[in-house]
């Protein structure tokens, strides 16, 4: 059980930064609302799994561990919300970096 649950994590975090590598050139080649949302999406997963991995590593004791993990839920959702936001709200993470590049 755990040891298949640990396969297929990683097999997901292989697959997210994967699919990284290939929205970034796709936001620079046809930015859009679907390249947006997937960034949103990806850039907040792989986040949430790398800070899960400092915290698997880096703290120690139950209610410290429940006390992190929560607040990276937290954290993650309110990322997500953002960039979501942002997105609909105001121009798009794709033409943001590209605004940022042109300065």
């Amino acid at each position: 059980g755990g040891s298949k649950a640990a396969s297929l994590h990683w097999t997901g975090e292989r697959a997210v930064s994967v699919l990284l590598l290939g929205l970034l050139p796709a936001a620079y080649l046809c930015p859009g609302p679907a390249v947006d949302y997937s960034l949103a999406a990806a850039l907040t997963l792989h986040g949430h799994w790398g800070l899960g991995q400092v915290i698997t590593d880096y703290v120690h004791g139950d209610v410290p561990i429940k006390v992190a993990n929560t607040g990276l839920y937290v954290l993650s959702a309110l990322t997500f919300a953002g960039l979501c936001h942002f997105n609909y709200h105001d121009v798009g993470i794709c033409k943001a970096v590209a605004m940022l590049w042109s300065l």
